[in-house]
Parts: C-alpha cells; sequence; structure tokens
C-alpha cells in the first residue's frame, strides 16, 4: 500500500525530485543521507536520526508529513553560512525508527525538544514547513523559552475544511479509510503500511491547537503561506492574527512548496526576519 495520498496532499516528494533534478552540480551533499554528519539519538523510545550543518546560533528546520531532512537541500546550505542548522527525520519517517502504534504532534515536538536538550542547546531559532510548521507551533506553546523566533508555511491548527481546500480533506478521509482496511486484512502489516497508517491518521484528524494556545506564544512569529495553499490563506491569516508578534506572509501564484519553488525568496526573507527586531506596526505608522 503506497502512501499516495502524501504525495497529492503535500507534494514533498514530487517537490523533492523535481528540485533534485535541477539541483546545483556545485552542491553534492546528500542531505538527510550523510554518512559524514548524520548520528542517531535513543531518546523516548525510538531511535532519531538527524544531521547538524554549520556554525552559528542555532537554528531548527522540520519538515513535513511523510517527509525528511532531504526536503531542505535549498534550506541548509543557505542557512548553515550563518547558523548551525540542526534538522531530524521525526518518528517514523526518514531514516528515524519508531515502532509505536501511534503517533501525534505532541509527541514529535518533545522528541525535538529531547534532541536540542541532547545538544545542550537552551534556545534556537525555528522553521517548520507544513507538518513541520504545527510542530514549530507545538514548541513555541510547549517550550517557549527554546524558541527565540519561529518561522512557519503551511501550517493547520485543526484538520477540517475550515482549515483545509474540502477536495484534499475528502482525499484525506478517504485514504485514511483505505489504509484503514488494509491493516485489517494483513495478518503481518509491513512497517511502511503501519507507518501510512500514522502518518495518515495525522492528517485527517489533527492537529488540535486553539487561538488561545496561539495568544501564548512569546516569540516573534512569521506565518507564511501560498494563496493556492491546499490549507486556506484564510486559515493562515487566523493563525497570524492570533500570535502576539506576528507577520504575515502570503506568496501570490503559490502552492504548499513554497521552500522548493520560491526558495531564494522565502530564504532571504525568513533570513532578515531572523535577523532584524520585530517591530509592530500600529496608530498612525499604518498609513507609512
Amino acid at each position: 500500500m503506497k502512501p499516495i495520498l502524501l504525495l497529492l496532499l503535500l507534494g514533498i516528494v514530487l517537490s523533492s525530485a523535481s528540485a533534485q533534478a535541477v539541483k546545483s552540480p556545485f552542491d553534492t551533499t546528500m542531505y538527510g543521507r550523510n554518512a559524514k554528519v548524520g548520528k542517531y539519538l535513543s531518546t523516548r523510545n525510538f531511535k532519531m536520526y538527524y544531521e547538524v550543518y554549520g556554525k552559528g546560533e542555532p537554528l531548527l528546520i522540520i519538515h513535513g508529513n511523510g517527509g525528511s531532512i532531504s526536503n531542505f537541500m535549498y534550506q541548509i546550505p543557505y542557512f548553515a553560512k550563518k547558523y548551525k542548522v540542526i534538522l531530524a527525520d521525526s518518528r517514523a519517517q526518514g531514516k528515524s525508527v519508531d515502532t509505536r502504534d501511534s503517533l501525534s504532534y505532541e509527541m514529535m515536538t518533545d522528541d525535538l525538544n529531547a534532541l536540542l536538550d541532547s545538544l545542550h542547546l537552551k534556545q534556537c531559532y525555528v522553521i517548520g514547513w507544513s507538518d513541520g510548521g504545527i510542530n514549530g507551533l507545538l514548541m513555541a506553546i510547549r517550550h517557549p523559552d527554546k524558541v527565540k523566533k519561529l518561522a512557519v508555511t503551511g501550517a493547520n491548527l485543526w484538520p477540517d475544511t475550515s482549515a483545509v481546500d474540502p477536495a484534499v480533506y475528502k482525499m484525506a478521509m478517504h485514504e485514511n479509510q483505505v489504509v484503514d482496511d488494509s491493516l485489517k486484512k494483513v495478518k503481518t502489516p509491513s512497517d511502511k503500511l503501519r507507518n501510512a497508517h500514522k502518518l495518515l491518521h495525522l492528517l485527517s484528524y489533527e492537529p488540535h491547537i486553539t487561538t488561545a494556545q496561539l495568544h501564548t506564544i512569546q516569540c516573534p512569529t512569521l506565518v507564511i503561506g501560498g494563496d493556492h495553499d491546499v490549507l486556506l490563506p484564510k486559515h493562515t491569516m487566523l493563525i497570524a492574527e492570533s500570535i502576539p508578534q506576528s507577520y504575515l506572509w502570503i506568496l501570490p501564484n503559490s502552492g504548499h512548496s513554497t521552500p522548493i519553488y520560491y526558495k531564494d525568496e522565502f530564504n532571504k526573507t525568513i533570513g532578515d526576519f531572523f535577523e532584524k527586531p520585530y517591530r509592530k506596526i500600529e496608530g498612525e505608522g499604518r498609513f507609512q
């Protein structure tokens, strides 16, 4: 059973394949499969694979559903020039090994917090894409002291048609049922099928973050979305409106894969956001 919806919904695998095809010949690093820097951390009853690049202030970058470290081939070399870039394959994804039957965003967020603790990092910048954006929001909610500044793209707060394109939501629910039925028919399901079930469950039934929780986020946050994203722009606007110190950036003519198709704008805008002080525009300043 292939996790078809992961390809259709997020476009991460397809986007990465396209990106690999046009990747600069001068950078031959196999991000996500780099034996020179790749390590495993045994934590919270599973083995987490991670890689670290560059020197400077720490920056945690978090991938989306069904993705891996390799999805950030355009971000790693850019940010590693100024930051210590930390990336991990989340549970049941990439090279991380997880035998549990359940999976939640809270679980993955606490895994990443454990990784930061193991590296003796008290605070870091955070970039999250898609499900990684959800993890980024939860990191700022559950471990507020850890996040200096946060940038999220293609995130959602809850799993319904007020947040997700209705056709995509319907597809997710259907595919989740297909995988459920497949599990019932197989006496000893493969790890691939079990992982597909866990990941599809996340897409179909989670997360459950409230706007009240967003109000508690203390760090400056850049909320990003495409005007044609599968996560509805009005929902992205709601996220930004609910975070006290936030900027909103909606990219025109963009879908869910802004870190790939708009890599230069994406990297520069986030880099500027990290480097410059947050400035809230209000009162007469709104006329400027």
